[in-house]
């Protein structure tokens, strides 16, 4: 049986919510709840930051799809932003993202939202002078042309959507096969990458988890999608380091390098 939007949304949701404990239980987690008590704090590497910067952040409204525990959405502010709100459809990541809220000194000047990206609430279309989508989330999207659609609703005209992501190419890999350079899977795969594992990202042991499901996306379906939801690509660069799972660092440094993540802009007519 075809499984549908709503189907694969709500078993990752199942997925994320029990991964949630696993992420409380890591130090990132301590370093992040004693680090945005700090104005300056902020979990956003030096590339992001940058295309942030140059895509005016400062004094901008800001959104995030796809928050997790808000700590991205709260750097924001660090940068500049005057408002910032994270939409996540895991209700316990944003009683995380809650949580390190309450510890900012910029705490008033964020919210947070709990939702289904592809049945958001009434109120947010066209209130956000830029949208954020970093490493992961276009991946687990199944119908990625519907949520970029969904994307450009949030923005004002003239908004700006900024996406920094791994690049699909590394899908093609396994880094945990025992020759992780050879190609494992097809660049157009169409089938998601199914697992029953916890979701984590540091490298740490993981338990059983419900199912998730986790789409490819090649970069023309991204940067088509992006037009066709009426947004102009006004910049996409790729990058040779990693901003994925620790796994994936034996990539970097290659002669032969592979483009591991990109940032791609693209700007609300």
């Amino acid at each position: 049986m075809t499984r549908g939007t709503d189907e694969f949304t709500q078993a990752n949701r199942l997925a994320w919510n029990a991964s949630a404990p696993r992420h409380r239980q890591s130090e990132e987690w301590q370093r992040q709840l004693s680090g945005f008590a700090d104005p300056s704090f902020s979990t956003l590497d030096s590339t992001v930051s940058a295309v942030l910067a140059s895509n005016r952040v400062d004094g901008a409204s800001v959104v995030q799809i796809g928050c997790n525990n808000g700590r991205e959405t709260l750097s924001m502010l660090a940068l500049g932003a005057t408002h910032a709100t994270g939409i996540d459809q895991s209700d316990a990541f944003i009683s995380q993202a809650e949580e390190l809220r309450a510890v900012s000194p910029y705490g008033a000047r964020a919210g947070f939202v709990c939702a289904d990206v592809y049945a958001l609430p009434e109120g947010l279309e066209g209130r956000f002078d830029l949208a954020l989508i970093t490493i992961g989330l276009l991946n687990w999207m199944p119908d990625l042309p519907r949520f970029l659609k969904v994307a450009a609703s949030l923005l004002v005209p003239g908004g700006r959507l900024v996406i920094y992501e791994t690049h699909p190419v590394l899908d093609m890999f396994e880094p945990y096969a025992a020759d992780p350079h050879t190609l494992r899977y097809s660049y157009f795969r169409t089938e998601p990458f199914i697992t029953e594992e916890e979701i984590v990202y540091d490298g740490s042991a993981t338990g059983k988890a419900p199912p998730s499901y986790w789409h490819f996306h090649t970069m023309g379906d991204i940067v088509t999608g992006c037009v066709k939801a009426g947004l102009q690509i006004v910049e996409l660069k790729e990058y040779p380091h990693s901003n994925r799972e620790v796994a994936y660092d034996i990539y970097l440094g290659n002669e032969a390098q592979l483009p591991l993540c990109y940032t791609l802009v693209a700007a609300k007519s």
